[in-house]
């Protein structure tokens, strides 16, 4: 089975969008360039880097995971996934995305430190009826730390401290790290994320497919339309390879355009967190101070994610008519998620509507916002799908790495690493234990700086 991916980009060529769109000289360059870097990512994926490309071979791991949520899905009526960003939002992705297919336990992803949902959360759980998932390659992340720390306090409380271990899953290293440690001392199950797979780039190894699974996705299938999207994505020929010309057509149009906003609109709400996920792996993998070489450039796309047709009311305005610096990707359905709804016969005003299903509806709303927007010289692109299931959905997220990676590889700047966000991590730490130098003098900026008011009630 063949999941079908279709990329329509004529309306961000200058036959449909004049000046806002590439030529054909400026895609056949991008195009070319686009080929050139999937045959060195090819090469550094056989060189044992970009990890991500060998997930969907890893079948022993697909089945480890299948046992671990077969084993833990009798006894569960609630799930807590504790993760934070690509170790959370590639779970809720595909969770949310194939929410039809449920018959499993709740799951529930309290990802940001914010006490406001976790406290809730306990409050409505029952300790002896609730698994959790702590997902961090690291091991060190602060705020799954914490989490995780409150949350093995509760089970503790609730079960006693010599049955905490069957209640929990550590998605981590499979080596080192000290979740690793932990999870080794309490007796927690273990499952891995390969040391070469980014957590923003781990969707379909354990991090996402334990909690898909749980929930009752098929992941055997979600893998096979990642592997089978895969090798479509690593052709050398980029017209022939969805992930170089989603590539070339984003830094084409960066390069040539300064188009550097970058909106991804799927016009579905089964895929809005896709759009969450996707801002992640766009905005980190790509937002660099330094290129490849160590030159300063501070560059890279910005990231932004809509949902059709609710933000037409929102953004659409920004869109049609604000700064010209936007090639947006729409994303749609050839086939509704759920049982489509049909408007019964009506008199006017309303009878264009009569007979028309709502998922009809939704799809030309995508085309005229398209058509809209080519009209006044601004691009866009439009990814569709047949259907949402397991197969096709793990083609889309396997295909959008791909095109992460290779974007990275044209801008000149390493996609996989993340050091801003590291620095940031390291001073926070800082703050919370033993004062280092660079946490020292973060906080000798800030009390440098005027510029702070109180204001009484």
């Amino acid at each position: 089975m063949i999941a079908s991916l279709g990329i329509d980009y004529r309306l961000c060529a200058t036959a449909s969008a004049g000046r806002g769109g590439l030529d054909d000289a400026e895609l056949a360059r991008w195009l070319e360039k686009s080929g050139r870097a999937t045959e060195r990512l090819v090469r550094t994926f056989a060189e044992g880097e970009a990890g991500f490309l060998g997930v969907p071979d890893d079948t022993a791991g697909v089945a480890a995971v299948v046992a671990v949520a077969e084993e833990l899905r009798a006894g569960t009526d609630d799930v807590l996934v504790l993760g934070i960003g690509g170790s959370s939002l590639g779970a809720r992705t595909v969770v949310e995305a194939l929410d039809s297919a449920s018959n499993g336990p709740r799951l529930h992803f309290p990802d940001n430190v914010d006490p406001h949902r976790l406290a809730r959360l306990l409050a409505r759980c029952a300790p002896d009826r609730t698994a959790v998932l702590v997902v961090s390659k690291s091991g060190e992340t602060l705020e799954t730390s914490a989490h995780m720390l409150v949350v093995l306090d509760w089970l503790r409380r609730g079960l006693g401290a010599e049955k905490v271990g069957s209640r929990v899953v550590a998605v981590t290293d499979p080596q080192r790290g000290h979740l690793r440690r932990l999870a080794e001392e309490r007796g927690f199950r273990v499952l891995p994320i390969p040391p070469s797979v980014g957590g923003r780039y781990s969707v379909l190894t354990a991090a996402g497919t334990l909690p898909a699974a749980l929930f009752g996705v098929d992941v055997t299938q979600m893998i096979r339309g990642a592997a089978e999207a895969r090798d479509r994505c690593l052709r050398p020929v980029a017209d022939a390879n969805p992930a170089a010309l989603l590539a070339a057509l984003h830094v084409g149009h960066m390069e040539e355009r300064g188009h550097t906003t970058h909106v991804l609109m799927p016009y579905s709400d089964a895929l809005r967190t896709f759009g969450a996920w996707w801002v992640q792996l766009w905005g980190e993998s790509l937002g660099k101070r330094l290129d490849r070489t160590g030159r300063m450039v501070e560059r890279g796309p910005t990231p932004i994610a809509a949902i059709g047709s609710t933000d037409q009311h929102a953004l659409g305005q920004l869109f049609a008519e604000g700064p010209r610096d936007k090639l947006i990707t729409f994303v749609r359905l050839e086939s509704p998620s759920y049982e489509d709804l049909v408007v019964p016969e009506a008199d006017p005003p309303y009878a264009h509507l009569a007979g028309r299903s709502l998922h009809a509806v939704l799809n030309v709303e995508q085309e005229a916002t398209a058509l809209s927007l080519a009209a006044d010289e601004r691009p866009s692109l439009t990814v569709s799908l047949p259907r949402l299931d397991a197969h096709g959905l793990g083609g889309l997220l396997l295909t959008y790495e791909v095109a992460t990676a290779l974007a990275g590889d044209l801008l000149g700047v390493d996609p996989f690493d993340q050091p801003g966000v590291e620095r940031g991590k390291r001073i926070a730490i800082g703050m919370l234990g033993t004062s280092t130098a660079e946490s020292e003098a973060a906080r000798d900026r800030l009390a440098r700086a005027p510029g702070t008011h109180r204001y009484a009630e």
